[in-house]
């Protein structure tokens, strides 16, 4: 059965009242991309990407009335070209999210889709689901903290993952031997994606793992904080990452271009010692030991 397009052009600071709109009509899914085909991957959950004009794409049921939403959107947003058109399952299935590809992360664990009877019994494994959040561990950003909470995170130990998205860091790092993780983000669906994703692991809300908003984070220092973000909201949350670090406890930031890792790097350095720097694809990783005191 086909599926009707909706596509509009606005600029970035509408996309939130259009998607708003969009999503009261009954769209199946909502889709942004730059305008000039100048991609940002992996942005925080809710928040509108870095670019000034975006290309917002609708899926909506064959049969489903989209002529009062076109004409809503055109009259409120002039110049936003809304058209709609008409594609088949092959086309509109592509554009679903894939499947998440299993595979070892370092020597220990195993990233498997949720329905994967096919697991190593040698690893430990961690199962996502995909569509609520962004976080499969397929981008270079979210498998750089993977691979270093992999070889870092002993038993035992407390983390915080601070824009959890899918809750895949927070997770993991329980599956290695955590005592007890916080995942927050600022986006509620990706809270419901990180619940949805413990259940799955078999992860116990409240006896290992807190999910909730920023400002719902309890009054804790951790041992380990893992952050998968981007660098202008890094730069600005180092000196509350410091606060939430306990002296001699590790930082892991990612979401970081490798032309604006010096500048994080600058904020973090009156707090942290022992910086390291990775790249991959374009990207960084900063891992850092919390200074004493």
């Amino acid at each position: 059965m086909s599926r009707q397009r909706l596509t509009l052009r606005l600029d970035s600071a509408d996309v939130p009242q259009a998607e708003a709109l969009i999503a009261l009509a009954g769209a199946e899914t909502i889709s942004l991309r730059d305008a000039a085909d100048d991609p940002v991957f992996e942005p925080e959950p809710s928040t509108v990407p870095l670019w000034p004009h975006v290309v917002v794409e609708a899926l909506f049921a064959h049969g489903t009335d989209v002529a009062p939403l076109r004409e809503l959107l055109a009259a409120r947003f002039p110049g936003a070209d809304v058209t709609v058109d008409a594609l088949e399952d092959a086309d509109w299935v592509a554009k679903l999210p894939q499947p998440v590809r299993a595979r070892p992360i370092g020597a220990r664990l195993w990233l498997a889709p949720a329905d994967d009877a096919s697991v190593p019994s040698d690893r430990l494994v961690v199962r996502i689901n995909m569509g609520l959040a962004f976080g499969t561990g397929e981008h270079a950003t979210t498998a750089l903290c993977l691979e270093w909470l992999e070889r870092h995170v002993a038993r035992g130990v407390t983390v915080l993952d601070y824009g959890c998205g899918s809750g895949i860091l927070a997770l993991a790092a329980l599956k290695l031997g955590a005592r007890f993780a916080y995942a927050v983000d600022n986006d509620s669906q990706a809270l419901t994606a990180t619940l949805a994703n413990a259940a799955l692991n078999g992860i116990a809300v409240a006896e290992q793992l807190f999910v909730g908003a920023p400002e719902q984070l309890p009054a804790v220092a951790v041992d380990v904080l893992a952050a998968n973000i981007l660098a202008g909201p890094l730069v600005e949350l180092a000196p509350t990452f410091a606060e939430r670090v306990v002296p001699g406890g590790m930082l892991v930031l990612s979401g970081i271009l490798e032309a604006q890792a010096a500048r994080v790097t600058a904020a973090y350095a009156p707090h942290f010692s022992d910086i390291a720097q990775t790249a991959r694809d374009g990207w960084v990783r900063l891992s850092a030991r919390r200074k004493a005191g």
